[in-house]
């Protein structure tokens, strides 16, 4: 298997640094977030990167910020892309640079799940189908259209920006996402991807960063908790049902039952009313 790890890092984005004297204040919100308080710069080293964490941990923000900062519609899309459905995006990207190779990407997209709907959408309004499948996202399912956005409108020396898209695919298809991002990988293409899934976070060479309270560091695939509890789980997954289910305690228990229906009489045997 090709190695993809390219030690003089030709990335097409090579990395990004806050600019922490801008910032307003790190107690406010996204800067509060520890993986974002204690940011100074990130390197991408690798065509893939993963960034991994806690729900809260601040992945999705983090990749937001580089997708917006690198031209993308913050609900997605391509640079071509300018809708808004609801603002929800925070103001990291505004202190956010980005260090680019002097080789431009030739094309990119911003891909998140929860916004995948309204990217559909834009795409029909746009009058775009033919390059994104030939056929409206609407009428496939989640995972199909996904995946036949992905096939039809990836492409080689691109730099693709991924916000958990495992939400939309079964383990099947998500193996087949690893196929297209290795094939597009080997073509020069760079994907920067958030992700819960132990399956996408298996590629190989690719570079994982962890997002957690004592910031950002980067952890080998075996050492992810991702990993490590489906692993377990898998292996075992009685002993967890035992420990899970066992802290419902007697007090919960006993508190679940239905309360004895009592008739409230007034004084002198007349009911209250």
């Amino acid at each position: 298997m090709t190695r993809l790890f390219d030690p003089k890092n030709d990335q097409l984005l090579r990395s990004i640094c806050l600019v922490r004297d801008q910032v307003p204040g790190f107690s406010e919100y996204p800067f509060s977030i520890p993986a974002i308080h204690g940011l100074h710069d990130l390197r991408f080293d690798a065509r893939v990167t993963f960034f991994v964490g806690d729900n809260g941990s601040g992945k999705s923000t983090l990749v937001e910020a580089i997708a917006i900062a690198a031209g993308f519609n913050a609900e997605g899309g391509s640079r071509n892309f300018n809708f808004h459905t609801r603002r929800s995006e925070s103001d990291l990207h505004k202190y956010i640079r980005l260090v680019r190779d002097v080789r431009r990407p030739r094309d990119g997209y911003f891909l998140r799940a929860e916004s995948f709907f309204n990217v559909a959408t834009e795409v029909d309004r746009l009058g775009v189908v033919d390059t994104h499948g030939g056929t409206s996202l609407h009428e496939q399912s989640h995972g199909e259209s996904f995946l036949a956005l992905a096939s039809n409108r990836f492409g080689d020396n691109g730099l693709y920006i991924l916000d958990e898209p495992e939400a939309a695919l079964s383990p099947q298809r998500q193996l087949s996402l690893l196929a297209i991002i290795h094939r597009l990988a080997a073509q020069g293409t760079q994907f920067i991807i958030a992700t819960h899934s132990p399956i996408l976070m298996a590629y190989p060479d690719a570079v994982i960063y962890q997002l957690g309270p004592k910031g950002i560091s980067t952890v080998a695939y075996e050492e992810t908790e991702h990993f490590q509890i489906t692993r377990d789980f898998l292996n075992g997954r009685e002993l967890y049902f035992r420990h899970l289910f066992a802290e419902l305690s007697t007090d919960d228990q006993e508190a679940a039952k239905p309360a004895t229906k009592r008739s409230q009489r007034k004084p002198g045997g007349a009911k209250r009313s």
